[in-house]
């Protein structure tokens, strides 16, 4: 068995292999290309774009309809010695064990294994990470709407530790994520890494012990999903427990590989005089570089995203004092987007021009009611363009259609 995500939702081809009582190996890719601005980078923000391919596959092993194990991709071990730190592990498998893992089906799962012989972990202990592992492939699959699959039958992993019935799950699985789909804007992805952003704030707010814990892990070098595997909870439960401070702005989360926007903003403004920060979010990267080729001559300092999920968290960092946003793209729309943009207090004044093909009454009306500032029609000359980021990039405008 094997095909697309947009021919077959994963939550289908899980289902199909329970009825079926199947013992094998699904293999699932995702490969997503988009481009994005890495801030922090030593370049000017002008100069600051790039188009990023991002891959990533996971394995789930069955045995008789059950899931026996999941791994992500080719696995470097991190994630279990994640596991380990909260069972506070200090021992671990010399180089010549850990080399000899990769001749194995599945090393994560020998690794386990191996630390279970060798009674560095206990039973209980590598059944809570096997179910741990297993929880957070299945949420980052049950999330996936574009992609491929192959089911090959073959013989189940061996010895067999634990394993989970597909159906409990997947329903227990589905309902997170779509609890985790209400936590946009602010927070984006498990793999974001939480900063503190205002530490006097949240010495005001919260006790002295709550300050102290999101001192040690909020350092921009952990991620939502390491901090989960230490405490030894799903990332929804995570999630919402820093949610308000996401929210009020006391942390912020950033992408690996950059820096607080406020370092960002404040060099960039001390060293360059611009008129003001223009964010484009727009599938088309064709588009993408018009908009950048017309306004960068102007004086502006134009970015463009083309991946609306990874546009919402960085537009939060980027702080722009205007948005240019297409309606028609996958993954959000950008009527989506804007609603989910003025439910944030940083976001209420921030004028938000929607771009798009279509031309009628009715898309004009739905734009305004979601808040959009106004309206821009595609194909736009430069003048167009210019004259409408002209009349709005005061960020004092807030003028509705």
């Amino acid at each position: 068995m094997q095909g697309n995500l947009n021919e077959i939702d994963i939550c289908s081809i899980l289902q199909l292999i329970e009825l079926g009582q199947r013992t094998g190996q699904l293999w699932v890719e995702s490969h997503q290309t988009y481009q994005g601005n890495k801030i922090g980078s030593n370049n000017p923000p002008y100069n600051r774009s790039a188009t990023e391919s991002q891959a990533k596959s996971w394995f789930v092993f069955f045995l008789n309809g059950q899931i026996v194990y999941c791994q992500a991709g080719e696995s470097n071990l991190s994630r279990i010695d994640d596991y380990l730190r909260h069972y506070r592990v200090e021992k671990r498998l010399n180089r010549t064990q850990i080399v000899a893992l990769a001749s194995t089906n599945s090393p994560e799962y020998a690794y386990i294994w191996l630390l279970l012989e060798q009674n560095i972990i206990t039973p209980q202990a590598a059944k809570n990470i096997i179910h741990g592992l297993v929880h957070e492939t299945l949420f980052d699959l049950l999330s996936l709407h574009q992609g491929s699959f192959i089911f090959d039958l073959g013989t189940g992993l061996v010895p067999q530790l634990t394993s989970l019935a597909i159906g409990d799950l997947v329903t227990k699985i589905t309902k997170q994520v779509q609890e985790w789909k209400q936590l946009y804007p602010h927070i984006q992805s498990p793999e974001q890494l939480p900063i503190l952003a205002d530490l006097p704030r949240l010495t005001e707010s919260l006790p002295a012990a709550t300050v102290n814990k999101l001192q040690n892990w909020a350092d921009g070098k952990v991620s939502l999903r390491q901090l989960a595997r230490y405490l030894n909870r799903d990332i929804l439960t995570v999630a919402k427990a820093i949610y308000p401070y996401v929210q009020q702005g006391w942390l912020q989360l950033v992408y690996s590989g950059t820096s607080t926007p406020s370092m960002t903003t404040s060099t960039w403004e001390e060293k360059n005089k611009y008129k003001g920060r223009v964010v484009c979010i727009e599938d088309a990267i064709a588009i993408c570089e018009n908009v950048e080729s017309i306004l960068r001559p102007q004086g502006y300092e134009a970015i463009s995203m083309t991946k609306p999920l990874e546009a919402l968290s960085l537009v939060f960092q980027i702080k722009p004092n205007l948005i240019l946003c297409d309606i028609a793209m996958p993954e959000l729309d950008g009527y989506e987007i804007c609603a989910m943009l003025r439910h944030s207090t940083a976001f209420k004044l921030v004028p938000i021009i929607m771009l798009t093909g279509k031309e009628g009454f009715i898309d004009r009306v739905r734009a305004s009611m979601l808040g959009a500032t106004d309206y821009l029609t595609k194909p736009f000359t430069d003048t167009e363009l210019i004259m409408l980021v002209e009349k709005y990039i005061d960020k004092d405008s807030s003028v509705k259609i």
